[in-house]
């Protein structure tokens, strides 16, 4: 019997060029067989394998050894004839009760592309230089036109659509999510605070140790330069001229006459900290494009993966994010199960329900987890949805967020944060001598009740607490500048749930949820800032400032609805332009070039109905002889 980890490179390539070959067979049970086959050489022939790095090692060396030889546009192929596989859904649609079983195929495929796409996109310091140019021409390959003359994700976008729209019950929605988080996390130029752990780096030095006599001297003030806007300066300078000489002079940030000394310093000292946002340039570039449409001509888009992502989401770009927030939902582990909820637990119910105790503990646990990874991958694909976006357009982003906000996504977060955030952080869903490959190297341990009470030893479930922190993000994402949704926290008593969310003592979490806060501390009136002076502090102390803020010591404002309402409809209307300058061509036919001479225009050729001749008398008879004239209304509009 040969082994997998005896075998030359090139045997290797050869039987994987049997498998590919083998997965065009019609018959559904053999295509299954082979692609199971390629879902072990994926998870590294772990039965060939004495330990962890062994597995992990293979898995490595064969995935990148399977995306060479073309297996991932073969398994593109059969996911979509799978999806579009209508005799599957339509049973699946009558089955009362939908388990594993029904997913099988789906799960087989969407496996061994997560791996794939996983494998490929972490860097590691073993890496050989054809992998790191194969890693390179994946990325381009899932951010292009993959499937259908459309990108990857898009394919991954219909499968959840379906699901929630109960045309399809039975799709694996976990798995369809981690690819799709993978697919849109494969497609970015930047590295996140939160991905760093993707890239191995060396670790810092130590720092040299300081003889017992030295002082240390640690720097005056807070540790980063407050940012200032184009408009905060514009308000002072307002503000200062109709106090000072009672009219005021538009947008000029220059005319300083009339104004006292101090004001000129303050202004000097506002500049000095301007700070340009990509979005500002982006939108003043957009102000300039639509006032001057012949002058500047067309804009160059460039077809980044993002443009094409967005271009392709655009037409059903409502239905994707409700789609996500109605899993979201139902995975929330405040949401209470309806009879008319979507079903999100049909790829991990088995065919026969648990008859012990152990059973149904292990059944408990699995369905915990399997939701938390659900919030874990809708959160990160979110944000990333939102950050993309925002390099790539401001008002791409824009329009994300408001059928996100519009989608009820601020309460939603507001509901998820309103349990017992300490106990979901520190929840023990786990069991980790199940985990891959632990479970496959070693020996199984006898699993007892006890034992799975016991969980993982870590202080925190960093599962959870990465999908707490996306959403905090999100939050922030979607109210920062915008009065309108600031007042929806104020509204929907954002402040109590958010301070009981500071107990999670982890200050990456903290952050976000003091900037939250910071935002709102004008609106919640001076009782509250007398009554949380300990939360004032941690704000001043951990979250960047502007120079002319005044979240500390605002008077209560008087929220008018009314105007918050408009400041939505005026960005919704940005951004309607921009789409239909941008992305609808046929609207722009106000801009194509016209003939406007009289002699041509007149000797064009007409083609005119048959019975034209017979009846064009009476036609100009009683519609040009009969008609009065109204000369006086010529001469005033000519």
């Amino acid at each position: 019997k040969w082994r997998w980890i005896e075998l030359a490179v090139e045997e290797q390539r050869a039987y994987v060029m049997r498998l590919l070959d083998a997965l065009e067979v019609t018959d559904r049970d053999k295509r299954l067989k082979v692609a199971r086959a390629i879902l072990y050489l994926a998870q590294g022939v772990f039965d060939e394998c004495d330990t962890e790095v062994d597995v992990l090692h293979w898995s490595r060396h064969n995935i990148f050894l399977l995306y060479e030889m073309g297996i991932f546009t073969a398994l593109l192929e059969l996911l979509s004839m799978e999806i579009d596989n209508s005799q599957a859904c339509s049973s699946a649609v009558r089955k009362p009760a939908i388990s594993l079983a029904d997913s099988t195929e789906l799960r087989v495929l969407l496996s061994i592309m997560y791996l794939m796409v996983e494998t490929i996109r972490v860097q590691t310091e073993d890496d050989r230089p054809e992998w790191v140019a194969a890693r390179a021409a994946f990325k381009n390959e899932l951010g292009s036109p993959l499937y259908n003359g459309e990108p990857f994700a898009l394919l991954l976008f219909t499968m959840v659509t379906k699901f929630c729209s109960m045309n399809a019950p039975h799709f694996p929605m976990k798995k369809v999510l981690l690819l799709l988080w993978k697919t849109i996390l494969k497609i970015k130029g930047e590295v996140d605070p939160l991905d760093r752990d993707v890239i191995i780096q060396p670790p810092p030095p130590p720092p040299p140790l300081r003889p017992p006599t030295e002082r240390v001297n640690f720097p005056k003030g807070l540790p980063w330069a407050p940012k200032v806007r184009e408009k905060d300066i514009e308000h002072f300078l307002e503000t200062s001229r109709n106090k000072f000489i009672g009219f005021t002079l538009g947008n000029d940030t220059e005319t300083l006459v009339g104004l006292p000394r101090p004001i000129h310093e303050s202004v000097k000292t506002l500049k000095q900290h301007k700070y340009v946002s990509i979005a500002e340039v982006q939108i003043k570039r957009e102000e300039e494009l639509q006032q001057c449409p012949m002058t500047l001509g067309e804009e160059e888009v460039e077809e980044t993966p993002a443009e094409m992502l967005y271009l392709g989401m655009l037409p059903n770009l409502s239905q994707y994010v409700i789609a996500l927030l109605k899993l979201l939902l139902a995975a929330a582990p405040t949401s209470k199960a309806k009879t008319d909820s979507i079903n999100i637990l049909a790829d991990v119910l088995p065919e026969e329900m648990p008859i012990t105790v152990l059973q149904s503990m292990k059944l408990g646990i699995d369905v915990n987890r399997h939701k938390e990874i659900i919030v874990k991958a809708i959160s990160a694909l979110l944000l990333l949805l939102l950050k993309h976006f925002k390099l790539n357009h401001i008002y791409q982003f824009e329009i994300v967020s408001q059928h996100l906000v519009f989608a009820n996504c601020i309460p939603l977060i507001l509901k998820f944060f309103n349990q017992n955030i300490m106990s979901y952080i520190s929840a023990k869903n786990s069991i980790c001598v199940l985990d891959f490959p632990h479970c496959v190297v070693h020996e199984m341990p006898e699993l007892t009740a006890e034992s799975l009470e016991a969980g993982d030893s870590n202080q925190f479930c960093w599962r959870n607490l990465f999908s707490c922190i996306n959403l905090l993000r999100i939050l922030n994402k979607l109210t920062k500048w915008k009065h309108s949704r600031t007042m929806m926290l104020v509204v929907f008593k954002s402040a109590p749930i958010l301070k009981r969310a500071l107990k999670v003592k982890q200050a990456m979490m903290q952050l976000y949820v003091l900037k939250l806060l910071k935002i709102q501390t004008k609106y919640l009136g001076r009782q509250w800032r007398k009554s949380n002076m300990k939360t004032m502090s941690a704000i001043y102390q951990k979250v960047r400032h502007r120079l002319n803020d005044d979240w500390a010591y605002g008077n209560d404002i008087d929220a008018r609805p009314w105007d918050f309402q408009a400041e939505e409809c005026a960005l919704r209307e940005s951004i309607e332009k921009f789409n239909s300058r941008r992305y609808d061509k046929n609207k722009n036919g106000d801009f194509t070039p016209v003939d406007n001479c009289l002699q041509s225009v007149l000797g064009q050729r007409v083609d005119l109905p048959e019975d034209f001749h017979y009846s064009y008398e009476l036609w100009l008879e009683r519609e040009v002889f009969s008609q009065p004239i109204q000369w006086e209304g010529l001469l005033q509009n000519p």
